[in-house]
């Protein structure tokens, strides 16, 4: 969580710090380095807020009330609309259970997106391994060879993916049914580990995947549909429970892939201010990648911004024309709010990573260590 303490250095113009202590407060400059790099040519008019939440204080702000396709920062607002729907501690579960057919199984679930095929995932990352469903099946019938799979929650894309693993061993045809009430034994059963560590999870490595599906999810539980009307609804109410603005708020997807979706640089801000002060988000910090240490920013600020290594905790952002980093940097015995949004990026990875560097040389500028 944000920490207080003496007076940091960060403002163009001079700004006072809260204390916990009676001390006169003193003052900071903001480098003259962080604006000029934020004026820099390779991020193109870029949305840019810088706040110190103790304050609230906006220290720095460049056109921060212009509409921009966020791409992955995106992911903030699904997340705190996931968290502000579901329990942290929320499991999914899915069963595959024997019918009174021959060789008909029904597989019921509740719309895990945490399900995979892959061994590599379920075994580095415990997620739940939906073939461990059809081998039980199989030892209980060894002799199948094509089996009818009805199925209900549980998403037409990972019984495409059960089809391809049992390949040439099992034919496996898929029934979209409405109901279970067909089912009669349950044969076997997998669970996801709690809502928590999938959403540390999809923050921590960007996983578009994982992102929309609970976007999709959290807008159905709220009472919504899961289309884009309803991803839009979830989300605009999500801000207002918190007290965010959703003027200008256009969402098409829940992980930020799509160019038409909408939020200015405050918007995203205004959240991490949010998130950081009630502990029901705290989740959401917890998984946002650490700089030059873990996720998506394990090999950013490494060479760059060195001296910001372990000191920026944020969620990073791409799309063709986007460059996107929005987060938390440490400066001495504070941190600050930040949200940066370079949407007009020429469509070369070359430009892209430009942006990046001068993004990581911006918060390096400010940066600072506890000690």
């Amino acid at each position: 969580m944000l920490r207080r303490g003496k007076v940091v250095a960060v403002g163009a113009t001079v700004f006072a710090f809260l204390f916990s202590t009676t001390l006169p407060a003193q003052a900071f400059t903001l480098p003259p380095l962080f604006v000029k790099l934020a004026d820099s040519p390779t991020l193109a008019s870029p949305g840019i807020v810088l706040i110190d939440p103790t304050t609230n204080e906006t220290i720095y702000s460049r056109d921060a009330d212009v509409e921009r396709a966020p791409a992955s920062v995106l992911k903030l607002f699904s997340m705190t609309t996931v968290l502000n729907a579901l329990s942290p501690d929320l499991t999914f579960k899915t069963t595959i259970s024997e019918t009174a057919t021959p060789g008909t199984f029904i597989l019921a679930g509740s719309a895990d997106p945490w399900l995979t095929a892959s061994p590599f995932e379920a075994q580095k990352y415990q997620r739940a391994f939906s073939p461990t469903l059809i081998n039980k099946l199989l030892d209980l019938h060894p002799d199948l060879k094509r089996i009818t799979l009805e199925y209900d929650n549980v998403y037409s894309s990972d019984i495409s993916i059960l089809q391809h693993y049992f390949y040439g061993h099992l034919i496996i045809t898929p029934v979209k049914v409405s109901s279970v009430a067909d089912a009669t034994t349950p044969i076997a059963s997998i669970e996801s580990p709690p809502l928590s560590k999938i959403i540390e999870f999809t923050l921590l490595y960007s996983d578009n995947v994982l992102a929309d599906r609970l976007a999709r999810t959290a807008a159905r539980a709220m009472g919504f549909g899961t289309d884009t009307a309803g991803l839009q609804v979830a989300f605009e109410k999500t801000l207002s429970d918190i007290g965010i603005s959703s003027n200008g708020l256009q969402i098409y997807d829940g992980n930020g892939l799509s160019h038409q979706t909408r939020v200015t640089a405050r918007q995203v801000a205004d959240l991490l201010l949010a998130i950081s002060k009630d502990p029901k988000f705290k989740v959401i910090e917890d998984g946002l990648p650490t700089a030059g240490l873990t996720g998506t920013l394990k090999t950013r600020f490494v060479n760059d911004a060195p001296q910001a290594v372990g000191l920026v905790h944020a969620k990073t952002g791409w799309i063709n024309t986007t460059v996107s980093l929005a987060g938390y940097v440490t400066v001495g015995p504070n941190q600050y709010v930040f949200a940066i949004v370079a949407n007009h990026i020429h469509n070369l990875e070359s430009a892209r990573q430009a942006a990046r560097v001068t993004i990581d040389q911006m918060l390096g500028s400010i940066a600072k260590p506890l000690n």
